[in-house]
């Protein structure tokens, strides 16, 4: 039975282990597939001897060998066998019958050597019939001490044919060279088969990349906008082909994922049964012990107990004798089991780490097509659009025909069919638009390529960057500030480690201003007394995110949430009370925080804490420093683009005042500004003076290429939102722009803010100047003209 199961096991592992290999021909021989299947099975062979030691059997009587011979007759006589140990009988379910030494005396020396069990029985190697065995064999005579049997069990073990084993020694190693030599044949043979098709392969891959020249080519060649429009039918049959891939690699995803879960359901089977053999080891082995100690205790009261004829209780004790051995068997027969099934689980482990390395593999290459199709589409409607800036008369229609269709793939894909090809889903995990809904069709075709674009960037590092990142996040168990928790934070955290870093530090920034239960205090206080901005922050909540579903969906909870947290931080600072920008600031923590009160204590972080103070007041004196030392910055790193915005008076603050003043919660995508604000809660404002530069030195050389004031105010309205490479983004602002030390940042603060006071000062000596003419001159009117008073005539 042992043999059988290890044989088991080995086709398992060669099955499993020669699914990465080329396929074979029909005609073609199982015999592996290579020197590494070769190599794996013998290094399996090794690993199990750790578990438990192969079961060796000659070849002739196992596999093909074995079936193709003749029935052999079942003895009459051993219908009367007497078994001396029903325990050790029934483990062994595959026991062979010995037959008659003409047609089996081959098969009963292997017996004898490999199941010493089965000794136990008595073998007379002179019979010479069948039946002969059951006539001599004598019933076992009672024994009436255990040591008695141990040299009868010894002496019927030994009993061995010596003089079989040195020729099957012979025969075996003959007939393992000639296997051999013959699987490294069909190994050799299978290999020059795989090579050839790799060739032919390559000759594909070449033509299919000739192909593509010659299309490029004509593409560029082509005279008439006709031929242009066939070339661009060409590559929407090769998209579709492309798609029909993608599918086909899902659908085979799919399947190893449910290969997967069964052998887990398999391993977790198995571990169920060992823990039940290990726990029926253990009452046995309590049993036995208990045994062996009563035993031990009538040996040393009775010694001369056994000279004399037996008695009742000598019966007994031989019974008891007899139930020990027994369980002595069972134990041995569980401990054999105990190693098979370890030897099991190790290799049922092996084989569902190959399957999880092989999905995992697939899901790499899947992601790299997903990838691939993005960037096609991309060029698909990018080229699209450019066709239409230069589009003739004739070819208008179908181009819009085109633009249309191209909007609407995803919806009509998504209704053929029951997988989703697209990668491109309509909300984001915080609930934003990923495809803006804009009213021009321009701004939608340019909206559509930047997700695509996105989605191809996010699936082209899922492997390389984002899937180690993810494990380090989840590796770290305790925040603690430090470099490494600073180089974390500037790469990203994702998205299920997000609430739970956030939290951290907001409670690092405010714990010296948190006091339990001052919220639901400050709630309390807004519903006795009516706050004098309740009005505004009413009014501000339906323009709160109008492209997030938790924002304008009738039924969201959000919305309410937003104005308690606004409310509460009203009656909080009441110098500050509410400022147009609270509620995005707030909207953004509630999105990932959740809770209302872990978003309030949010933004008090930010407006008390992290922000300098004055920010959020009604001079805004803070925020309009802040702009003045950004563009000094920005003078001082990108002088080209300064001296180009000067030439056009292009004044930047009209589009950057908005940046500061909601950390970019309008301007970037979700996905950009949360990674700006993971960095931002942790660093601070000199956060938002790296990503402001960093974002005009992404866009500079098309910034540059515009030459019309217009223009340039017209793309520096939305070009935040083609901001695609959220890692070339953090490079600029965290490599490019160094070095940027925080004195320089104050010091510049600091001038600003003087020189700005001072202006802000004569601005109000001019006012005050102005209030005493008007109040010297009085309220006197000239003479002829019409009063309040009077009324408007008999007409």
């Amino acid at each position: 039975m042992l043999y059988w199961l290890q044989q088991l096991q080995m086709k398992r592992w060669e099955f499993h282990s020669g699914q990465t290999a080329p396929p074979a021909a029909p005609d073609a021989a199982p015999a592996g597939n290579g020197p590494a299947l070769h190599l794996d099975l013998e290094q399996e062979e090794a690993e199990l001897k750790e578990f438990l030691c192969p079961v060796k059997t000659p070849t002739g009587l196992v596999g093909a060998a074995a079936a193709l011979q003749p029935v052999p007759a079942m003895p009459l006589g051993l219908q009367n066998i007497s078994i001396k140990h029903l325990g050790t009988e029934i483990q062994n379910t595959m026991h062979t019958i010995r037959g008659s030494k003409h047609t089996q005396g081959t098969s009963l020396g292997l017996l004898m050597e490999e199941s010493p069990l089965s000794g136990e029985q008595p073998s007379t190697p002179d019979s010479s019939a069948p039946g002969s065995e059951a006539a001599d064999s004598p019933k076992p005579a009672p024994k009436f001490s255990l040591p008695a049997s141990l040299p009868q069990k010894n002496k019927r073990q030994s009993n061995t044919f010596p003089f079989f084993s040195e020729g099957l020694v012979r025969n075996r190693t003959a007939q393992e060279k000639v296997v051999a030599l013959e699987q490294q044949v069909l190994l050799l043979t299978e290999e020059l088969k795989s090579q050839k098709e790799l060739v032919q392969i390559l000759h594909k891959a070449l033509e299919a990349a000739q192909q593509e020249k010659r299309v490029s080519s004509a593409y560029l060649a082509a005279a008439e906008d006709k031929d242009r429009l066939e070339l661009v039918r060409h590559q929407v049959r090769q998209i579709s082909e492309l798609g029909r891939r993608v599918e086909a690699l899902e659908k085979e995803r799919e399947s190893l994922a449910h290969s997967v879960s069964l052998r887990e359901q398999e391993v977790q089977e198995l571990q169920e049964h060992v823990q039940l053999l290990m726990d029926k080891n253990q009452a046995k082995q309590q049993v036995i012990c208990k045994l062996s100690e009563k035993v031990t205790q009538d040996f040393t009261q009775h010694p001369g107990e056994h000279h004399v004829p037996p008695t009742p209780a000598d019966r007994d004790l031989l019974s008891q004798q007899e139930i020990l051995e027994h369980l002595k068997d069972d134990m041995e027969a569980y401990r054999t089991q105990n190693h098979f099934l370890n030897s099991e689980i190790h290799q049922v482990t092996k084989i569902w780490r190959k399957v999880a390395e092989k999905e995992k593999a697939l899901l790499m290459k899947c992601a790299y097509l997903q990838a691939r199709n993005c960037q096609v589409e991309s060029k698909y409607l990018a080229g699209l659009r450019r066709l239409q800036e230069a589009k003739a008369d004739e070819c208008s229609e179908l181009l819009r025909q085109f633009i249309q269709e191209a909007l609407q793939w995803e919806a009509g894909t998504a209704s053929a069919d029951s997988v989703q090809l697209s990668p491109v889903s309509e909300y984001d995990e915080y609930g934003f638009l990923t495809v803006p809904d804009y009213e021009m069709e321009d701004l939608k075709l340019l909206a559509k390529i930047q997700v695509l674009e996105v989605r191809s960037h996010h699936l082209l590092e899922l492997e390389a960057v984002e899937r180690p990142l993810r494990q380090r996040w989840a590796a770290l168990s305790e925040l603690a500030p430090s470099a490494e928790l600073k180089q974390l934070l500037r790469a990203g955290v994702p998205h299920e480690h997000r609430p739970r870093v956030w939290r951290w530090l907001v409670h690092c920034r405010i714990q010296h201003l948190h006091t339990p239960g001052c919220y639901q205090e400050l709630l309390n206080q807004g519903r006795a007394c009516e706050h004098p901005a309740a009005r505004q922050i009413e009014l501000d909540l339906n323009r709160t995110f109008p492209n997030n579903k938790y924002f304008t969906c009738p039924t969201s909870i959000f919305p309410e949430k937003l104005r308690r947290v606004l409310l509460a931080f009203s009656w909080h600072n009441p110098t500050i009370g509410y400022c147009q920008g609270l509620n995005r600031l707030a909207a953004i923590a509630l999105l990932v925080l959740k809770e209302e009160e872990s978003a309030f204590w949010c933004l008090v972080a930010i407006v008390e804490s992290i922000m300098p103070a004055e920010y959020y007041s009604k001079t805004l004196i803070a925020s309009q420093v802040d702009q003045r030392v950004l563009q000094d910055l920005l003078s001082e790193k990108l002088p080209r683009l300064m001296a180009h915005l000067g030439q056009h008076h292009v004044n930047l603050s009209l589009i950057t005042f908005n940046w500061f003043l909601v950390v970019f919660a309008d301007s970037l995508i979700s996905d950009i500004l949360l990674r700006v604000w993971d960095a931002f809660l942790y660093e601070g404002a000199k956060v938002v003076f790296r990503y402001a530069l960093a974002i005009f030195k992404y866009n500079e050389e098309p910034i540059l290429q515009l030459q019309d004031s217009l223009e340039i105010y017209q793309y520096l309205r939305f070009f935040t939102k083609t901001i695609c490479d959220s890692r070339k983004l953090m490079n600029i602002a965290f490599n490019d722009m160094n070095p940027f030390p925080m004195k320089q940042l104050q010091q510049l603060r600091a001038a600003h803010r003087e020189r700005l006071e001072a202006e802000l000062r004569e601005l109000e000596l001019l006012k005050a100047e102005y209030l005493e003419k008007q109040a010297s001159r009085g309220n006197t009117r000239p003479e002829g003209g019409a009063s309040e008073d009077e009324g408007e005539g008999d007409a």
